[in-house]
């Protein structure tokens, strides 16, 4: 396979991994995506510029409908399996016990208190933030949206390029496939977007926000499960979006 024809198949593979676009996938699409984590950022780039589309209305309609219209678009383009580890993650939080108890919560299917209140924080958090971006200048709002879209997926690279698994499983087969210099491609790909609403640097705290939020479930499960897993990626892809697209907000506000 060519190295474009790799890229194709890598981001062809992380579109129908990550989103719940109509996406045909092909033999090596899957190895493809998990090694190149470059692929990430442009998933993010896609998927923000779609689930940005109500925010086209910012001038027209009212906050809050454009808000609704921002939350649905998100989870209509994402889908809604990241929450998944989000609940996870929530159950994780609340549990008494050491790693092993832990990591046992985390591949439980059954649904705790923990799981409800973290998935009820990240969409109420969600809303509220596209109720904020819904009160900016159309370009703002779109610029501040994609930003922190692909500001999450540049996290999740991060993670992959630069974190530990804790087991075998989800989690592992991005970061056995990936080392630190791997994170280069991604970078220079999600770069451009900080100037999206430039002179202003909201595209660009919306980015970085991004990558901040997701290092606290990535720093509680180095401290608390010994490393990453699947569940980690999936609540990090919610919490990223929700910080980068508060962060953003603030920064053009205060701009």
């Amino acid at each position: 396979m060519t190295a474009i024809g790799r890229w194709v198949g890598a981001v062809r593979g992380a579109l129908g991994f990550l989103t719940r676009l109509p996406i045909g996938s092909r033999d090596g699409d899957w190895d493809a995506f998990r090694t190149t984590p470059g692929a990430f950022p442009i998933v993010g780039l896609v998927a923000g510029a779609l689930a940005s589309l109500p925010l086209l209305a910012a001038d027209t309609l009212p906050a809050s409908t454009v808000a609704l219209g921002y939350l649905l678009a998100v989870y209509a383009v994402t889908g809604i399996h990241h929450l998944d580890g989000v609940a996870d993650l929530g159950d994780a939080l609340v549990v008494h016990g050491g790693v092993e108890r832990r990591r046992e919560v985390l591949k439980d299917t059954t649904t705790g208190v923990g799981a409800l209140l973290a998935v009820a924080i990240t969409i109420a958090a969600l809303a509220l933030a596209g109720l904020g971006v819904a009160g900016l200048p159309v370009g703002a709002a779109v610029g501040v949206a994609v930003a922190a879209e692909v500001g999450t997926k540049l996290g999740i690279a991060a993670m992959a390029c630069f974190g530990a698994a804790s087991y075998e499983g989800m989690g592992r087969q991005f970061t056995a496939a990936s080392d630190p210099a791997s994170f280069v491609a991604p970078a220079a790909v999600a770069l451009p977007v900080v100037a999206l609403t430039w002179p202003s640097f909201a595209a660009a705290v919306a980015l970085c926000g991004a990558v901040a939020g997701i290092g606290l479930p990535w720093h509680w499960a180095n401290r608390h499960l010994g490393g990453i897993n699947g569940d980690i990626f999936g609540a990090a892809n919610e919490i990223g979006r929700v910080a980068g697209v508060h962060l953003g907000v603030i920064a053009w506000t205060l701009s």
